[in-house]
């Protein structure tokens, strides 16, 4: 079983952050200059929350708030759920499913080294069936 440990080791370790007191704006230019979907809020080189597009559709857009004055703290998911680097990718798309969140901080003695999103679990998914399966099928043509 893949570790989170390891698909990070593949994929790479940079997160994109924010502070709590900078804009939506900022965060919204920060996603889309780093092709990001979602920003870890950073205070004190400790993660206090996840600011996502899902937050600015929902809570700017749909809500008539502006963009340039609402500061992230504001709409950020504030309970933070995170991964350890030895948890596996099958743990850690149950945590997802169960607590209903698309992206996972890692953590390591309390130091942000990484993030884990959804698509990039079901990545690792389909990679290791698709490497199981071509095992089976050599298996039998042997």
């Amino acid at each position: 079983m893949t570790t989170v440990q390891q698909l990070l080791d593949e994929k790479g370790h940079d997160v994109w952050s924010i502070g709590p007191d900078e804009s939506v704006y900022d965060a919204i230019q920060k996603m889309a200059t780093k092709d990001a979907g979602s920003l870890v809020v950073m205070e004190d080189d400790e993660p206090i929350g996840i600011f996502t597009e899902r937050h600015y559709a929902r809570d700017v857009v749909l809500k008539g708030k502006s963009s340039p004055t609402t500061p992230v703290r504001d709409i950020m998911t504030t309970h933070v759920i995170c991964a350890q680097p030895g948890q596996t990718v099958e743990e850690c798309m149950a945590v997802m499913t169960e607590n209903r969140v698309r992206h996972l901080p890692v953590l390591v003695d309390s130091r942000l080294v990484g993030l884990v999103s959804i698509g990039d679990l079901v990545k690792s998914i389909i990679a290791d069936q698709k490497f199981t399966i071509e095992q089976l099928v050599h298996f039998i043509r042997s």
